[in-house]
């Protein structure tokens, strides 16, 4: 982005929706900075009105303290090397002599050291992006510069190292440096006489890479869900019906290395959690046996489901989607065709469609690039490790029909299954807060939350979160229900957000929840914050189920009792008060 760009923007953007508070910490001038930030936190959240706050020139520890009295929604922080000692700088003078090495060093130390104390507190509050230095190392050390000296190498560990530390921290994510590298070439940084006559240290194009970040960091995307691939020229080189099982190939022997690099990607895509699925034009009995061959990276225990077959991709992708129970807008499609991703995305608008640059050996790492930013997740769960595995098992669950038949009703008391509920006085729990922000068919309301906005939920009296945990003898689901609750006067309780996964359907999970609020707040009362979506039909359903009318949207403790269904869950629940 140009910066007469960003102005422009910020001025047609002046005015406009809520406006959203964040915060540039830094000990340089922010400049330019600044307009960029504010610019691409703009284009990440059009409905809003942005302002950010700067502090004060060269006090880059006391602007992280004024951050913690404020309510930003998210601080953005940006480290240099002048930061950590002066004499890393050019605006001050101190000395660089081979003793005087030794004490940046310390020095360094001990502002790393005060750094990390209000990066913890920030991180209870709000979401904090976290830029490690990025300017080239002034040219101090004594060895030629084509070596690398003792100070700059241990300058190095220690700004590393504090970078791991910090990246611990719930709250706080750390720009990747490597993409940095690779968006803003390290000579194309610093700007001497910028960092002289103003303070600002930053050439435009590196400041608007820093911005960009920064503000992706802060306002963090929802992960695509799903990656739908094809098989010939995409998974393995050849077309496996006109060559056979012999004759595809994935392995560097026979050129043909991009292929099984980008298997190995997807295996790893799935033990993420992100569901894998193969649309092929394709004979199924060889694709089954071609998943079968010796050093395939990909194995077939990672891709549900397989829809080989001569129909349209289309056709197989929409298979795909209802087999997942997830929409569209939540998938990756990759083909090497672009007619077959044209005919894809003319069926399905929302799904996003990407060639398969089976000759471009960069084009491949530009597409494992552009995959990890779609579903990339800040941390793992137990839930994204066993969700293949889950969805399989929920076949055995699609029996229900518009009547409940005796054989469905058998399947649930022989289910053996298992509810844990855990009552949590604060919204520290991470996978809470990311289900109730991607969940859409069974979702109370459809709202989403930032992390201040969430946390800031738990300061009123009374609020509560429910979370649910499920297992059966097909295996564990892991956390599958959210609950956000406040406790009100005369027995009543407000459910302000309530989600549940799709892939605990057709379990009665929804009903021992309600079951167990009743019971556990004593409430005579349930009022609903409902809010019809275009996507939540499954949870409409169910309120109508239970006799929910609007717009009342409350229910009684004797209503749902003379609604509710047999259960046949064993509960056990825990609280962190």
């Amino acid at each position: 982005m140009k910066l007469i760009e960003a102005l422009e923007l910020l001025k047609r953007s002046a005015g406009h929706g809520q406006t959203r508070l964040f915060r540039l910490a830094c000990g340089f001038t922010p400049l330019h900075l600044l307009t960029f930030f504010r610019a691409h936190l703009q284009l990440s959240l059009p409905n809003d009105r942005i302002d950010v706050t700067a502090g004060l020139y060269g006090d880059l520890p006391g602007n992280l303290e004024r951050s913690l009295s404020e309510r930003e929604r998210g601080v953005a922080v940006v480290i240099e090397n002048a930061d950590l000692d002066s004499r890393l700088g050019i605006r001050q003078l101190g000395g660089w002599e081979p003793g005087k090495l030794v004490d940046i060093i310390s020095g360094t130390i001990n502002s790393l050291r005060r750094l990390e104390e209000p990066l913890v507190r920030l991180g209870e509050s709000c979401s904090v992006a976290v830029s490690l230095p990025t300017l080239p190392v002034l040219p101090i050390d004594f060895p030629a510069g084509w070596q690398s000296g003792a100070f700059e190498l241990e300058l190095r560990q220690l700004i590393g190292e504090f970078g791991s530390c910090i990246s611990r921290i719930p709250g706080v994510r750390v720009l990747n440096q490597q993409r940095i590298d690779l968006l803003s070439p390290l000579l194309a940084r610093f700007d001497a006489k910028s960092e002289l006559l103003t303070g600002f240290p930053y050439r435009l194009e590196h400041a608007d890479v820093l911005a960009n970040m920064l503000g992706a960091t802060l306002v963090a995307r929802t992960p695509k869900k799903g990656v739908i691939t094809d098989l010939d020229d995409t998974c393995w080189r050849g077309v496996l019906g006109e060559v056979g099982l012999e004759g595809i190939s994935w392995d560097l022997a026979t050129k043909a290395q991009l292929h099984g690099i980008y298997q190995q990607f997807l295996q790893a895509l799935a033990a993420r959690g992100v569901l894998v699925a193969v649309a092929s034009r394709n004979d199924p009995v060889l694709v089954e046996q071609a998943f079968k061959l010796p050093g395939m990276c990909l194995s077939p225990d990672s891709v549900f489901p397989v829809a080989a077959g001569w129909g349209r991709k289309s056709d197989s992708v929409a298979s795909i989607l209802r087999s997942w129970n997830i929409s569209a807008d939540a998938v990756v499609y990759i083909d090497d065709s672009p007619l077959e991703l044209a005919e894809v995305k003319a069926a399905h608008p929302q799904i996003e469609c990407i060639l398969f640059p089976r000759q471009d050996p960069a084009g491949l790492f530009e597409l494992l690039e552009r995959l990890r930013d779609l579903f990339g997740k800040e941390r793992l769960s137990q839930e994204d490790t066993i969700r293949s595995h889950t969805l399989r098992a929920n076949t055995v669950f699609d029996m229900k029909g518009p009547e409940i038949s005796p054989t469905y009703e058998q399947l649930l008391r022989d289910a053996g299954a298992k509810i844990h509920f855990r009552v949590i006085r604060s919204g520290r729990d991470e996978r809470a807060f990311e289900l109730v922000n991607k969940t859409n068919q069974f979702n109370l309301n459809g709202k989403r939350y930032d992390e201040a906005q969430w946390r800031a939920y738990f300061h009123h009296d009374g609020a509560i979160l429910l979370t649910a945990s499920y297992e059966d003898r097909f295996g564990p689901l892991g956390e599958i229900a959210v609950v956000r609750a406040c406790r009100l006067a005369e027995r009543i309780l407000r459910i302000d957000d309530w989600v549940m996964s799709c892939r605990a359907f057709s379990r009665r999970v929804e009903y021992q929840c309600l079951q167990y609020l009743f019971h556990r707040f004593d409430a005579n009362t349930v009022v609903l914050d409902a809010i019809e979506t275009n996507r939540n039909g499954p949870l409409w359903e169910f309120l109508e189920e239970l006799g929910v009318k609007r717009p009342e949207l409350c229910l009684s403790r004797q209503q749902f009792k003379s609604r509710c269904p047999v259960l046949y869950h064993a509960v056990t629940a825990s609280a962190d008060e």
